[in-house]
């Protein structure tokens, strides 16, 4: 009896040890990053999948900071925008239709950063309000079309919320106010710099690997 026993507890040890090893994520390959090593990046405008029509601008305008504190050289915001103007380009659908040899044309970057931002606003729900702004994005050397890298980040004001006192009433009205208020003052400005910095900035895990510009650049993330 205790030897069925031992023999079923070592059992199930297995089976929980296999099913961590099956749901243990696997590391990052920034394999085709670490090859091509670019210096200078080039962020295009975001294309906007969200029901706000500021929401591309506010994530645009805050994404090259993280970059530049990453170790990289990022063009400037307002320069690329004046160049896209100037050759009649309008808007991020257009600009990352752009073949990748025009691009490098033109700006001379290594690489290229297409943002995309699925989620930006502030949305009522029955107790509570939440502004939220979610940016996917990836990175794409401009040399040879590979991508190099690819990731997503949001952020949202439920992450701060705390619960209120005053009962139902007190919640529904909180949350109402909340939404008008967020709305009126565009308080998802706010969170698109913060969704911008977990999704460009570095060192982060699975995030983008830092430039030559930083003291630890050439190391990936949770590796020595």
């Amino acid at each position: 009896m205790r030897a069925r026993l031992a023999a079923l507890a070592a059992t199930a040890g297995l089976a929980l040890l296999s099913g961590c090893a099956v749901h243990q994520r696997a590391p990052y390959d920034y394999s085709a990053f670490l090859q091509a090593r670019p210096a200078s990046l080039l962020v295009l405008p975001p294309l906007n999948d969200s029901p706000e029509v500021g929401a591309a601008a506010a994530v645009w305008a805050q994404a090259t900071l993280p970059l530049a504190e990453a170790g990289y050289y990022v063009l400037p915001a307002a320069l690329v925008d004046e160049t896209f103007r100037q050759n009649g380009v309008h808007g991020g659908y257009e600009a990352q239709g752009i073949p990748f040899t025009k691009l490098r044309e033109f700006f001379g970057a290594d690489a290229a950063v297409y943002l995309k931002v699925t989620e930006y606003g502030t949305s009522y729900q029955l107790l509570a309000s939440d502004t939220r702004v979610t940016v996917e994005g990836r990175i794409v050397d401009l040399r040879d079309g590979r991508q190099l890298w690819a990731g997503k980040a949001s952020a949202s004001s439920a992450e701060q919320q705390q619960s209120q006192g005053g009962g139902l009433v007190g919640a529904l009205v909180t949350a109402l106010i909340r939404q008008i208020v967020d709305t009126s003052t565009d308080a998802a400005y706010g969170y698109a710099g913060i969704a911008s910095q977990r999704l460009l900035g570095a060192p982060r895990a699975d995030g983008i690997l830092p430039g030559p510009r930083s003291p630890q650049a050439g190391q990936v993330p949770g590796q020595r």
